[in-house]
């Protein structure tokens, strides 16, 4: 059985064929401004609409240069994902051999890094572009597997006249993105394309296994990296008096003194010795460690928090920023951190859990998921979010900067409520400010 997080193409027990010619019949009438016979998946209708406001040509796509044979060297080199080169070859080939694909690997930014398979199938991915160097984001590629499931952050297969630009109605393709375990940021993705008629829906599974054990491999490098950290540290905090922290970059706490250890404190982007204020923790002075930091919190009251920037511009990278008599600290936030905080800035009076389960998943008994995804969120952001019911702290300035369009506001959410505001924004039904840079809400 698919994995119930995978956004599979055709469904179980669906002719491919007839399917494909539905799509098609889909794709064209949506094109045209006419009512298709059905309605595409919610990823992909989104998705469309993207491509619609991106004006995106859907006879030839974009256009953007290649990267040059240096330039891509440099890129492999600089990808994570080099590392781990060997393991993904060894999966992904068979996979590709086997259902007649190719193999392909890209960083974070959608660009082809490497690309394998059996040669009669290169040359269809000759035919379409996808070849080393070329960039398969959606605004150049439109609606693809590698650039929308980097888009949504989770694996997905696009299936025939999915894809948005007609000259990918032949191809079928499953895309799984690879995040790296300590930010969960995307590194890259692993793909395999081939010939529509080779459309499987247990393709999709193999390849979202490939990119889980890579990031199982990253996060087991990350956890020998954390032990050579506490051995650096176990003589320093040995002579210590009070309480202090050694974390490495990412803020993963590797060991503590004195004090209750923290499973990560959130760093800010740009960190420098001396004072500095970290959420749930409070001022503290940090020190620079090979490969990590020493955190030695001050003992005083941390100053309450005024303001709060929540910056949606970006829907694949939201970010948070909180500023305070102690400073300004920014965050990069997760999707399901970000879709809390959005809901929760748009009401002034809060919502319960059965409320906000009800915004998320479309069911109002899910509180165990949504009660533990507030304590997290409320331990990172302390003085920020109280609850009963849950709320943004009274008396703070919350402002929100939006996407430049509504169909662009946090993409890879599948939340009802943020589809149900994307939608009814765009046709004009939900007061909420696109056009201005950055709204006051609160």
């Amino acid at each position: 059985m698919v994995h119930p997080h995978l956004d599979a193409a055709v469904p179980a027990g669906t002719d491919p064929r007839e399917y494909a010619r539905l799509l098609r019949r889909v794709h064209a009438a949506v094109l045209a401004g006419r009512t298709p016979p059905a309605r595409p998946r919610p990823v992909i209708e989104d998705s469309w609409a993207r491509m619609r406001l991106r004006r995106v040509d859907p006879e030839n796509g974009g256009r953007l240069p290649m990267l040059g044979r240096e330039d891509i060297q440099r890129h492999r080199r600089e990808s994570p994902l080099e590392d781990l080169l060997p393991m993904l070859r060894h999966a992904l080939t068979a996979v590709a051999d086997d259902a007649a694909h190719v193999m392909v690997i890209t960083d974070e930014k959608c660009r082809v890094l490497w690309r394998d398979g059996p040669a009669r199938v290169r040359r269809l991915a000759d035919s379409i572009g996808l070849v080393e160097g070329a960039s398969w984001s959606e605004d150049v590629a439109g609606t693809n597997a590698i650039g929308t499931a980097l888009v949504v952050g989770r694996p997905l297969q696009v299936y025939s006249a999915e894809h948005y630009v007609r000259g990918l109605h032949q191809v079928t393709c499953a895309c799984a993105p690879v995040h790296d375990p300590r930010n969960g940021r995307p590194i890259g993705a692993v793909d395999v394309t081939g010939a529509a008629e080779t459309v499987h829906p247990s393709t999709l599974a193999l390849v979202n296994a490939v990119a889980q054990h890579a990031e199982s491999l990253l996060r087991g490098w990350h956890h020998a990296h954390l032990e050579r950290l506490r051995v650096v540290a176990a003589p320093l905090l040995a002579g210590m008096n009070g309480r202090a922290l050694v974390v490495d970059n990412d803020g993963w706490t590797a060991a503590a003194a004195h004090m209750e250890p923290v499973r990560r404190v959130l760093l800010p982007r740009s960190l420098e010795a001396g004072v500095a204020w970290l959420p749930g923790v409070g001022e503290c002075h940090v020190e620079p460690l090979p490969g990590g930091w020493l955190v030695r919190p001050d003992g005083g009251e941390t100053a309450p928090v005024s303001h709060l920037l929540l910056d949606l511009s970006d829907g694949t990278a939201p970010q948070v920023t909180v500023s305070g008599a102690s400073g300004t600290w920014s965050h990069r936030l997760s999707l399901r951190h970000s879709e809390l905080l959005f809901l929760l800035a748009r009401s002034l009076n809060g919502r319960s859990a059965a409320q906000l389960a009800g915004d998320l998943f479309g069911d109002t008994d899910r509180l165990v998921t949504v009660r533990a995804e507030m304590s997290r969120l409320r331990r990172h952001l302390g003085g920020v979010v109280e609850s009963r019911p849950y709320r943004l702290h009274e008396g703070l300035r919350v402002s929100v900067r939006t996407p430049a369009t509504p169909a662009e506001l946090l993409p890879g959410s599948t939340a009802p409520e943020i589809r149900r505001i994307r939608r009814a924004a765009d046709w004009g039904q939900e007061p909420v400010p696109w056009a201005d840079p950055e709204s006051l809400l609160r």
